[in-house]
C-alpha cells in the first residue's frame, strides 16, 4: 500500500507544477491582453490539474 502513497505524492508534485503553468498561462492573458492561445492553454492545464487532484484523492484512499 505504500506504493499508493509514494504515487500520490509523485502526482501532487506533478499537480503543482501543472498548478504553477496555470498561473503562468494566465499572466500570460493578463500580459498579452488575454490572446485565445493563452486561454485554451489555461482551460486544458485546469483540467489536467482536476484530474490529478483527482487521481491523487483516490491514491490515498486505496491506500487507507
Amino acid at each position: 500500500m505504500s506504493d499508493f502513497i509514494d504515487f500520490a505524492d509523485e502526482i501532487a508534485a506533478l499537480e503543482q507544477r501543472v498548478s504553477d503553468a496555470v498561473f503562468d498561462a494566465v499572466r500570460a492573458q493578463l500580459r498579452d491582453g488575454a490572446n485565445d492561445d493563452a486561454r485554451d492553454a489555461e482551460r486544458r492545464l485546469a483540467r489536467v490539474r482536476r484530474s490529478l487532484q483527482k487521481a491523487e484523492a483516490i491514491l490515498r484512499e486505496t491506500s487507507t
